[in-house]
């Protein structure tokens, strides 16, 4: 059945399609035939009981440079589309935590993809720690003595916002490295909230290995490995993908998630793991899904529609 949809997403003139996750799920959207319409986070409000947002039809085609067309800009009535796709990429900030309160009105009359309360609950390096089973050494702190202190434990260390995205202000202290005060107080400065400490994994070296799951269920991976000199292995700096095949570990972690991922109406995922631990799990904007087509992998596009049909049906 043809679906009434909406995109809540970054300005479609700045995206990469080349690796861009959204565009696929819109392009297998248009190939069902389902109407489309796109705004952006800015543009919702809230009239009363009635969420709306200033929007624009949108038809996508898969050619760089010329991959979209907008028409008949209008307010629309959320409530009335079938499907919401929550899709704008981090800062999770307080902008991005209104938007996940103004769509949880609507949902689930609307289907909001991913659940917006659990979206807003479960932010990539918070959600994580309720396995800490699988995870390597972590400590979230602000204090200086706390990070020295692990770092004597653990040697060599990572240091990482918790709200950050893509690889940014990731640093990774090594046991003779003398700038660790200078760090923390920079993170302490710039910002408001803890930050993340690890044990730094070498397996890295090797690749951070990017799991997509569909409704709780595994649909693909592929492997990002850093550049030579690098500590972070994210595409957009650096890292090269290619195609992986999954371990028992792999498989055991995603077993262990899948039932709170649909608990909580995360029907898209995506986790890291870097060699027998799970560092993150992404459910406000995961990506990958054109990397793991481009190596032979499943269409995650068309399996993330079918499960949405589904649902909506």
């Amino acid at each position: 059945m043809a679906l009434r949809i909406a995109c809540q997403m970054d300005p479609i003139d700045r995206i990469d399609i080349r690796g861009d996750s959204t565009f696929a799920i819109l392009l297998e959207a248009q190939k069902r035939g389902h109407d489309i319409f796109y705004y952006t986070p800015p543009n919702l409000a809230l009239h009363g009981d009635k969420l709306l947002a200033r929007g624009h039809s949108l038809r996508v085609t898969d050619k760089y440079g010329d991959h979209y067309a907008l028409s008949d800009f209008r307010v629309e009535d959320l409530g009335q589309r079938h499907c919401v796709l929550l899709r704008q990429d981090p800062p999770f900030d307080m902008a991005y935590i209104t938007t996940t309160h103004l769509l949880e009105r609507i949902h689930p009359t609307t289907l909001v993809v991913n659940d917006p309360m659990h979206v807003r609950n479960a932010p990539e390096k918070l959600f994580v720690l309720d396995f800490l089973d699988l995870m390597p050494p972590t400590l979230v702190t602000r204090q200086l003595d706390d990070v020295i202190a692990f770092r004597a434990e653990y040697k060599d260390i990572i240091v990482k916002p918790l709200y950050g995205n893509g690889g940014a202000a990731v640093f990774r202290i090594k046991p003779d490295d003398s700038n660790i005060s200078s760090l923390v107080e920079m993170f302490q400065t710039v910002f408001r909230e803890p930050f993340m400490v690890q044990e730094y994994r070498p397996e890295v070296k090797l690749g951070d290995k990017r799991i997509i799951l569909v409704d709780g269920d595994v649909a693909g991976a592929i492997n990002r490995v850093p550049q030579e000199g690098e500590t972070r292995s994210n595409l957009h700096v650096g890292g090269t993908a290619a195609k992986i095949a999954l371990t028992p570990r792999d498989l055991e972690i995603c077993e262990r998630l899948k039932p709170e991922l649909k608990r909580r109406g995360l029907l898209f995922t995506g986790i890291d793991v870097i060699g027998p631990y799970l560092t993150e799990i992404n459910v406000t904007s995961p990506t990958g899904i054109r990397q793991v087509k481009a190596f032979g992998g499943n269409d995650i596009a068309a399996m993330i529609w079918d499960a949405i049909d589904a649902k909506v049906a």
